[in-house]
């Protein structure tokens, strides 16, 4: 019997693929569940996954992974898409795919499957990672196949073939969960006019019920990469989970855009990032003291270019490698420590310092001539606005102004 291997993550569209595969296609079905930090939503599944007649399941500890080879280099890119999403479920799709490829070749398995919809980006993310690194898998994608159309059609499909699948009205939204993020969708928040209640919130308290008083932290980088938290070394998975916690009580992390799908749609989500968002304004602020001018500006163009290669799902190429290069040889001197205040729901810098630091107080001071002597500006001007002079003497002689 030929295999496929499923991404698994015991909910209901994915505890019906199962009977689905085997009823259409005639495989034996292998669920995946990458652990990349979804905490308790893991303990239940080896039993969902075989009660809803998948013939084994395995869950891979992938979290260290996701930290350092894709959190961490989508941090010191400063990739964020469109200014606002720091790409949480974006990046996990590669390597969520990768997995599921390592064992496709494990169990032999001619084909893959997952329970992304059509309309979504995450279908893009999956299949583009399967296509770079597995071009002769077959790919199967139930929702752009079957004729289940809405929750109801789902849970009636699975209680005709006895798939215990627990359902419940108290939240009505699509959930992703990793250790970087926890995405939400649907129900009331597809009007964007709806304010997101608090109770939508889980991992973060609603700012207004945050601390009276501000909590301070302090991030160790090196070469760009987060290493310590508070003075402590932490291993990276440590570092996002303790900072999680603590950025999430003070309220710091909440996203709530509308954001435009790759698919063509527009879509609007709430994100919860407690430690995405304070390890992002901290990056930001360790280069804005060792980066120079013209390296820090052209980076931010490629900040943006790296965010849109992640959220299309296009992280196994070419051009992404290519960038990484170029960013790692900006972070050689992305060194050193930066105090954030959380207070509220704001995550502001309050003091930061580098042994490779670029401010020169000597040079910053109106007080001394030395080093900086401001009769040299004269010149500087007059060259730097030359071109705008010849054009206003041309406009002049010829009459246009």
């Amino acid at each position: 019997m030929a295999k496929v291997v499923l991404a698994y993550s015991g909910g209901l569209d994915t505890s019906i693929i199962i009977p689905w595969l085997k009823e259409n296609y005639g495989y034996e079905v292998i669920a995946m569940t990458a652990d990349l930090g979804q905490g308790e939503e893991l303990a239940p599944l080896n039993e969902k996954a075989v009660k809803s007649g998948a013939s084994k399941i395995y869950i891979e500890d992938a979290r260290r992974e996701f930290a350092e080879e894709y959190i961490f280099p989508t941090l010191k890119a400063g990739a964020i898409y469109e200014g606002k999403y720091l790409l949480g479920t974006s990046m996990a799709r590669p390597l969520i795919a990768k997995k599921m490829v390592e064992l496709a070749r494990k169990e032999g398995a001619e084909a893959i499957a997952h329970g992304a919809t059509g309309k979504g980006n995450d279908q893009v993310r999956f299949e583009l990672a399967v296509k770079a690194l597995a071009p002769d898998l077959k790919i199967v994608a139930p929702w752009r196949e079957w004729d289940i159309r809405s929750r109801e059609d789902a849970i009636d499909y699975a209680a005709a073939r006895g798939i215990p699948v627990p359902v419940t009205k108290a939240r009505p939204y699509s959930l992703d969960r990793n250790m970087w993020h926890l995405s939400h969708e649907g129900a009331d928040l597809e009007d964007p006019w709806n304010e997101p209640l608090d109770d939508v919130l889980l991992l973060i308290t609603p700012p207004g019920k945050a601390p009276d008083k501000p909590t301070y932290v302090e991030i160790g980088f090196e070469q760009g990469i987060p290493v310590k938290l508070d003075g402590a070394a932490l291993d990276p998975v440590a570092l996002i989970e303790k900072l999680n916690e603590i950025a999430g009580k003070n309220g710091v992390g909440i996203v709530d855009m509308v954001e435009n799908r790759l698919v063509g749609m527009k879509s609007r989500g709430v994100y919860e990032t407690p430690a995405g968002t304070v390890l992002f304004s901290a990056h930001r602020e360790m280069e804005l003291l060792t980066l120079d001018r013209v390296t820090l500006h052209f980076k931010e163009i490629v900040a943006a270019r790296y965010a849109e290669l992640v959220y299309d799902g296009v992280w196994f190429s070419p051009l992404r490698e290519a960038l990484d290069a170029f960013v790692d040889s900006t972070q050689k001197t992305v060194t050193g420590t930066v105090r954030m205040k959380l207070y509220k729901g704001n995550c502001t810098p309050a003091g930061a310092k580098s042994p490779y630091s670029l401010y020169d107080q000597e040079l910053s001071t109106f007080g001394r001539e030395e080093i900086y002597n401001q009769h040299d500006a004269e010149g500087f001007i007059n060259l730097f606005g030359l071109p705008l002079k010849v054009r206003a003497l041309m406009e002049k002689k010829s009459g246009l102004r």
